[in-house]
This record gives C-alpha cells, sequence and structure tokens, in this order.
C-alpha cells in the first residue's frame, strides 16, 4: 500500500487501495473524489487518494467502540421488535390472501346461473312472484344486477 503523502499524518493511496482501507467499490471512491469528499493528488498522471494515517491500535471499520454498549443493544432490540412485527404482518397477509382466494373460489355459487335465478340472499322477493311490475321508464327488465348488489342489497 501506498506511502510518501504531502502530510505525516496523511497517506497517499491508489483508488483500489482506497477502496479497500475504506470499505467500499472504487467507483464510490471515485465517486467521493469528484465531490470532493475525499483528497487526492496527481503523481504522474496517476490519481491518489490521501487518507488519514490509520491508528493501529482500532481495527479499520471498527466503529462499534465509539457507540456505548447500552445504545448498541437498545438498537439490537428494536430490530429484533420490527423483524417480528414484519413476520406477523406477513402473516396476516397470508391469511387474508388465503381468505380472498376461497371467496374467488365460491364467487360462482353466489353469483348463481344467469338462467336460473336463485333464492335472494338478502331476502327480498324476485320480481317474477306475485310483484306488480314498474312500467316506468327506465325499468330495468332483464337486466341482471351485479352480484354485490344481490348479496348486499340495493
Amino acid at each position: 500500500m501506498g506511502e510518501n503523502a504531502t502530510s505525516p499524518d496523511m497517506v497517499r493511496y491508489t483508488v483500489p487501495e482506497a477502496a479497500q482501507v475504506l470499505g467500499i467499490s472504487p467507483e464510490a471512491v471515485r465517486n467521493r473524489l469528484s465531490r470532493g469528499t475525499l483528497r487526492s493528488e496527481k503523481v504522474e498522471g496517476r490519481v491518489h487518494v490521501l487518507l488519514a494515517r490509520p491508528d493501529r491500535s482500532q481495527p479499520i471499520g471498527d466503529v462499534s467502540t465509539d457507540i456505548p454498549t447500552d445504545i448498541v443493544d437498545e438498537l439490537r432490540d428494536r430490530i429484533r421488535y420490527l423483524e417480528d412485527q414484519v413476520e406477523q404482518e406477513r402473516e396476516a397477509r397470508r391469511r387474508a390472501d388465503t381468505l380472498l382466494a376461497r371467496m374467488m373460489d365460491r364467487l360462482p355459487e353466489l353469483e348463481g346461473s344467469p338462467d336460473e335465478p336463485g333464492p335472494s340472499v338478502t331476502g327480498e322477493a324476485r320480481p317474477d312472484h306475485d310483484q306488480p311490475r314498474s312500467d316506468a321508464p327506465g325499468a330495468q327488465e332483464g337486466v341482471q344486477r351485479p352480484w354485490w348488489r344481490r348479496v348486499f342489497g340495493g
């Protein structure tokens, strides 16, 4: 890995080396260079990334030592809780899908055959049994009502 940086607390790396040190992709390093969030210099036509000299006492990428343990435990508990909630929601969705599939299977039974009107689910009288027919304009003779109107009324 590179050395010889302009400052004693900085180390010069190639883009792939900097990506490895930072634990990100070389493309992410290039993006940070273009945004100016990483410092760089050109040496012999090649771009080198300038990073702070690593502290040998702390492994690179180990940030858990900076966060108090009680906060880490609280966050882990919250993650477990949220994972449980997601699983419960998935199970509820599966149950709802099953019920919907069962209702869809029964749909033809609820609608009945268009040739033979079945007994009304709502208990309303059928127009062909001793009921006077409306001769008013707009009467819907011969037009079958939607199944949901027969079931729920209207």
